[in-house]
């Protein structure tokens, strides 16, 4: 039996993802999109059972990439707010 990949993208990131989902209702849900599509792709790719198309597999891929790219964007812009607030302080 395989076990789950517990390796997330961002796991560096764990504080300031916390910090994110208190203050914003969207990045919360759009994280919590992305983890449950990474859990459900990684079960399609690691499950011994019926092959589904790859073009289904790739769709979920693709929608997994925008989710990563726009977290990113959220942890640019809470890292430049953090840091805005060190220096001027």
């Amino acid at each position: 039996m395989k076990h789950q990949n517990k390796y997330r993208k961002f796991q560096l990131q764990q504080k300031n993802i916390e910090a994110l989902e208190r203050e914003n209702s969207r990045f919360k849900r759009i994280y919590s999109e992305y983890e449950n599509m990474s859990d459900e792709l990684w079960n399609l790719e690691n499950s011994n059972g019926e092959q589904l198309p790859d073009d289904f597999i790739n769709a979920i891929i693709i929608q997994k990439s925008y989710l990563e790219d726009e977290i990113e964007d959220w942890l640019v812009q809470f890292n430049d707010k953090k840091k805005l607030k060190t220096d001027n302080s």
